[in-house]
């Protein structure tokens, strides 16, 4: 039986540690090999701490961010973390940047993907990820893109929570209980040295998705407690053997 995947397209090197870190985590710990694709390093935009620092330079920035990416991407348990180094603010997705990506959805065959909000007027780079992620994964579909190579079966696409839920339009559908991972996660959060200042909002997000999960888990999570949790929404729907 081959292994199970799952593919994680993340706009900033941070990204994927605050908004599905336990996501990640968790599905490592049951068997799956997790991808994350960062698109950039969130060099320009996300580095003000960075960029205070006298002497700064954008190769020094990067270096920095790789760093702390990759320490957030083992204390998850990832051993396959990619950067694609396409600058930000804006993300410059064009065709070959849609080749590569397409070149490694195809290598990793997900289950699931996950990738940001639709809707994200603060951060552009985001929404305009997920609309690369979803056209990514209908090319990767066609059975007449490079001929031969093993096409993409259908893997529903996650968006992981944004900033300000409210103003995004994303309504989650999905709650994960990720309290058996949070130490995991939250040793992956101190890992983004530079973005300190994000590290109790997204601890507080995650006990606030905690609560969610409580209040609705009488159905099929069988009335559960749960301390901390990760909300997603999904874009296709889900097909079932039983409600």
């Amino acid at each position: 039986m081959s292994k199970k995947t799952a593919l994680v397209i993340s706009a900033h090197s941070a990204d994927f540690v605050w908004r599905c870190g336990g996501a990640i985590a968790l599905h490592e710990e049951r068997g799956y090999d997790v991808t994350v694709v960062c698109l950039s390093y969130g060099e320009r935009g996300e580095s003000a701490k960075l960029w205070k620092q006298a002497g700064m330079t954008l190769e020094k920035v990067k270096a920095e961010r790789r760093k702390e990416a990759e320490n957030a991407a083992k204390a998850l348990g990832v051993t396959d973390i990619q950067f694609f180094d396409l600058g930000d603010y804006p993300l410059a997705l064009g065709a070959e940047a849609k080749e590569r990506m397409v070149d490694v959805i195809r290598k990793v065959q997900p289950a699931f993907m996950m990738s940001h909000s639709k809707w994200d007027p603060y951060n552009t780079d985001h929404m305009y990820t997920t609309q690369f992620a979803l056209e990514c994964r209908m090319i990767a579909q066609a059975w007449g893109h490079n001929p031969g190579e093993k096409v993409l079966g259908a893997p529903q696409l996650y968006l992981f929570e944004p900033h300000q839920t409210e103003q995004m339009e994303w309504k989650p559908d999905v709650f994960l209980d990720i309290t058996p991972v949070w130490e995991k996660k939250w040793a992956a959060i101190q890992c983004m040295e530079g973005q300190e200042h994000l590290w109790h909002y997204y601890e507080n997000v995650a006990q606030n998705r905690g609560n969610h999960f409580r209040r609705n888990s009488g159905g099929q999570a069988g009335g559960r407690d749960c301390r901390y949790a990760e909300g997603f929404q999904s874009i296709f729907p889900r097909t079932v053997d039983e409600l």
